[in-house]
């Protein structure tokens, strides 16, 4: 069977800029990877990561690059995670992170699920719509200033709900 995606560009521009891509359900990560790097113009040579996401984007597991765990904590590893494995019906939704300096950041979705068409080469790249800026859209990361913390009494931690003895 053959994934269509929507690959979209986390930009808070007017411009949308996304790639609608077919392939193989058998292929690896690396290879979704691959072909996301190919139509957004990347020379691929960044690390990445992809992240399994629920219906509000939240990040989940993630299916790295290169293996980079310490002791029992492994990850999956795009070299050896089939899509299918990742991707499906049930959780059509990763979030694809390129360039960790950079953080050029897409949501991919599961669009379609179709019969492999004759004569068609995959992985292949079907839509085309905008143009990638010159710099990864900034992020809005929360601070410890932006929440409102009047309510808790730091030196009273007794009453914060956890066994201080947790060690």
């Amino acid at each position: 069977m053959i994934y269509r995606f929507r690959v979209i560009l986390d930009n808070d521009t007017e411009d949308d800029v996304f790639r609608d891509l077919e392939i193989r359900e058998t292929d690896t990560m690396e290879d979704l990877h691959n072909i996301i790097t190919q139509s957004f113009g990347f020379d691929g040579m960044e690390m990445a990561s992809f992240y399994v996401s629920d219906e509000q984007w939240n990040q989940g597991e993630e299916i790295a690059m290169f293996d980079m765990s310490e002791g029992d904590n492994k990850v999956k590893m795009m070299s050896t995670t089939l899509i299918k494995d990742v991707v499906h019906e049930a959780s059509p939704k990763l979030i694809y992170v390129y360039d960790f300096l950079n953080m050029w950041t897409f949501f991919v979705e599961l669009a379609e699920i179709v019969d492999e068409a004759v004569g068609t080469d995959y992985p292949n790249l079907m839509f085309v719509h905008g143009q990638i800026p010159d710099e990864a859209p900034e992020k809005m990361f929360h601070t410890d200033e932006d929440f409102d913390d009047d309510d808790i009494d730091l030196d009273d931690y007794g009453d914060l709900g956890f066994d201080e003895n947790w060690n």
